[in-house]
């Protein structure tokens, strides 16, 4: 029981839309092999010997982990993770689908959000070949696209997919979004029994594919006719679809012969938006009327922006002590606070400054490297001696743009 209670836990999962540390990628930007902290086996090896053991993690704990998480499919809209996109029959979800799934493989920016390109799965169930060909020469033209894939066909839920889906993957690790286009056509022999629980678990598989593969998901599914003023209350089935996924999409219109739409958005990792669309009528492309709500954008951090200041592509590397650093970058911050805060704001750093922060725990005490990304995709710049250098599958990021 002593062991149990000197566990701390440095790999511990705070929720999917919070990032969580990879303990199955080769690299890392958190520590991985503190003495200090327990691995997942030691833990589930504790639990097989009592049953009763509830593995916690109190808030010190927890601010001194550094959770790394991969940026956004597209910034401010879609994140990784399992969302419904829904609307009635016949609206306009397929083209919306491929709008999507069109951007995220070309990178191209969706509405004024930047868009992190990737490779895209396309499951297309409820059309085929020459349909898709003509739909997409209609909104692109004939432009090539290497990273956009297709398929009008899939295995049910539970029978197949999880398999596919993953054969997919691994031949294409570098996919970053897979849309599933209908939810009904995979759903496992069985889920038509619209209760609660039956819905939240298809959701739930669902979920936990993607969180294993760190990807996005979209789920077309179709709403009732039932209105209601709560759009996502009008999604077909029960709330066990909504209360699984990471977020929802509604799109809806006031008349089906209106060119003009409305998509809600809410989740767990963006804020509740309304964006109202107006389709092209000669390529069948949405185009963006207006955004309802303002992006939240995170305010100032000053300790950010004084290391941004001294790891420069010039200084590319800085290790030391919190203490060292305390002084290097001449700020009142007690040491224990500064790794608090480079703890909770790993991702911001590297996504607003392109700074790669590592932590670690010793016998020795704590040690704090910070590396300008230039040195790290660039090898250029670096010293004989540089850690980066030396060991880059210790401090390269698995959440490359």
């Amino acid at each position: 029981m002593d062991a149990l209670k000197e566990m701390t836990a440095h790999n511990t999962s705070v929720g999917a839309e919070a990032g969580q540390p990879f303990t199955k990628s080769n690299t890392t930007i958190i520590n991985d092999n503190d003495s200090d902290f327990n691995s997942f086996d030691e833990i589930n090896d504790l639990c097989d010997i009592d049953e009763s053991y509830l593995h916690t993690v109190s808030m010190t704990e927890l601010f001194d982990s550094a959770y790394q998480s991969k940026p956004p499919i597209i910034d401010g809209l879609l994140y990784r993770g399992t969302y419904l996109f829904a609307g009635s029959p016949k609206i306009g979800k397929s083209f919306l689908m491929a709008q999507l799934a069109y951007h995220v493989s070309t990178g191209t920016k969706l509405w004024g959000f930047d868009v992190r390109q990737g490779k895209v799965l396309y499951l297309a169930l409820e059309d085929n070949y020459p349909r898709l060909q003509k739909r997409l020469y209609r909104m692109f033209g004939t432009s090539e696209n290497e990273n956009l894939f297709f398929s009008v066909s899939a295995h049910q839920l539970g029978n197949g997919l999880d398999e596919q889906l993953d054969g997919f993957l691994q031949k294409h690790p570098d996919t970053s979004l897979v849309i599933i286009d209908t939810l009904q056509k995979v759903r496992e022999v069985g889920g038509e029994n619209y209760s609660y629980a039956n819905d939240y678990q298809i959701i739930t598989k669902l979920k936990s594919f993607t969180d294993s593969h760190n990807i996005c998901m979209l789920v077309v599914h179709h709403t009732r006719k039932q209105i209601a003023d709560d759009k996502f209350d009008m999604i077909s089935g029960t709330n066990g679809l909504l209360g699984a996924a990471d977020g929802g999409f509604v799109l809806s219109k006031d008349k089906r012969t209106s060119n003009n739409a409305t998509l809600e958005v809410s989740g767990r990792d963006q804020q509740d938006q309304r964006v109202y669309l107006k389709k092209n009528t000669e390529t069948l492309v949405w185009e963006l009327d207006k955004i309802e709500t303002e992006l939240w954008k995170a305010p100032p951090e000053p300790l950010l922006d004084r290391i941004a200041e001294r790891v420069t592509a010039d200084n590319p590397q800085w290790c030391g002590t919190p203490t060292e650093l305390c002084e290097y970058l001449a700020v009142n911050i007690k040491p224990n606070a500064i790794t608090q805060k480079l703890n909770v704001n790993v991702n911001r750093l590297m996504d607003e400054h392109k700074i790669v922060y590592h932590y670690k725990r010793t016998h020795e005490g704590r040690r704090i490297t910070l590396t300008y990304e230039g040195c790290v995709s660039e090898r250029d710049g670096c010293d004989s001696d540089c850690v980066v250098c030396e060991t880059p599958t210790q401090l390269t990021r698995t959440d490359t743009h």
